[in-house]
């Protein structure tokens, strides 16, 4: 069993720059998205472009499954694991 210290190190950058749990201002280009499963969602802030790739219109699609287009949060949610969204977006970047 192999550690992936590079990947895990990667990732807390990533979660870095584009989580904003402090600042309400999104940034022109971007998009608020919380991410989590029941009382555990974290805020992210993504580019855009997220919008375009097909792995994130399942994940949209799998939300308004869940949630329909009412909802209390008031923003889009996704629900997945933090660790998912990070490895998808991941996946994004290293394409």
């Amino acid at each position: 069993m192999g550690f992936r210290l590079p990947r895990i190190v990667k990732a807390k950058s990533l979660k870095q720059t584009l989580s904003f749990s402090e600042k309400k201002v999104v940034p022109k280009g971007h998009f608020v998205v919380y991410v989590g499963e029941a009382d555990e969602k974290k805020r992210f802030i993504s580019p855009i472009s997220f919008l375009n790739h097909p792995s994130f219109q399942k994940l949209l699609s799998e939300a308004e499954e869940e949630y329909g287009f009412n909802h209390p949060m008031g923003a889009l949610t996704i629900p997945c694991s933090e660790e998912g969204f990070l490895d998808l977006i991941d996946s994004f970047q290293s394409s």
